[in-house]
């Protein structure tokens, strides 16, 4: 890949870039003992400084949830670990991840803090756990967000939506919001740089630090009201919904034994 920023200005960012978990951290701390609106505030603000840093350009579509509608649950396709501080900067929400994360070293402390909820991908059985935390959180009123393919991709297609974590939904009778989610470089192609794929956290930073900038899209569809419909019904809807946002076929269900599980 051809470096598009000097190595004077990456490492101006990666400095900044520091500044800014260390921050995050020590705002982290008191995060859970703080009023709703003020850890939305907090996450939404902090996501915003993160993306301004890594020069990353938000454009949103279509009408997120207005900050009275409870009962929200967000289903988006996955590209980049920036997927979750792009929809927080927009649409606060507490992200599922796998529980690998929890010990990445500065990140694992701060997702922690922040209320990520965490599973087990090799536990099949920690679905039933993680779906009651999650009908938990939306019982109190927060948002949850998922990645329904469960890994990522390179932005290029859509992976089959998975429908374990979308039972929640369905019990809590929330509003589903598909999330269209699409990265673009500087000549207004897929960038390959945002994807997280196949690379460590380390490399898709330096990947993203050499571009002069990146847009993420967030295209954001009608919801659908859950009352009614099973979680299939459910992951079908937001698989249309966001293959249509994105001019993308639907995909096929892959063979083998699907995860449901996110990769962050």
């Amino acid at each position: 890949m051809k470096n598009t920023t000097s190595l004077l200005i990456r490492i101006f960012r990666s400095t900044r870039l520091l500044l800014h978990v260390i921050s995050g951290l020590a705002q982290s701390a008191i995060y859970p003992y703080l009023s709703q609106p003020t850890q939305k505030r907090m996450a939404q603000n902090w996501s915003a400084g993160l993306l301004r840093i890594l020069c990353i350009r938000l454009r949103c579509s279509g009408v997120p949830p207005s900050t009275g509608v409870q009962r929200v649950m967000l289903a988006a396709n996955h590209v980049s670990w920036l997927d979750v501080y792009s929809l927080i900067s927009v649409c606060p929400a507490r992200f599922v991840a796998k529980s690998e994360i929890r010990n990445w070293p500065l990140l694992g402390w701060l997702s922690q803090n922040a209320g990520t909820l965490f599973i087990e991908r090799t536990k099949r059985s920690d679905t039933a756990r993680i779906n009651q935390d999650i009908s938990n959180a939306l019982t109190i009123g927060d948002r949850v967000a998922v990645f329904p393919e469960g890994t990522t991709s390179d932005g290029t297609a859509l992976r089959h939506f998975h429908a374990s974590l979308l039972q929640p939904a369905v019990a809590a009778e929330t509003l589903l919001y598909p999330v269209a989610i699409r990265y673009h470089d500087m000549a207004g192609h897929i960038s390959n740089a945002a994807a997280y794929v196949n690379v460590s956290l380390l490399e898709s930073l330096q990947q993203i630090l050499r571009q002069s900038w990146i847009e993420v899209e967030l295209i954001f569809a009608d919801p659908v009201n859950s009352n009614g419909k099973n979680r299939r019904e459910l992951a079908r809807f937001a698989e249309q919904a966001i293959a249509s946002a994105l001019s993308l076929p639907v995909p096929h269900k892959a063979p083998g034994k699907p995860s449901g599980l996110p990769v962050a």
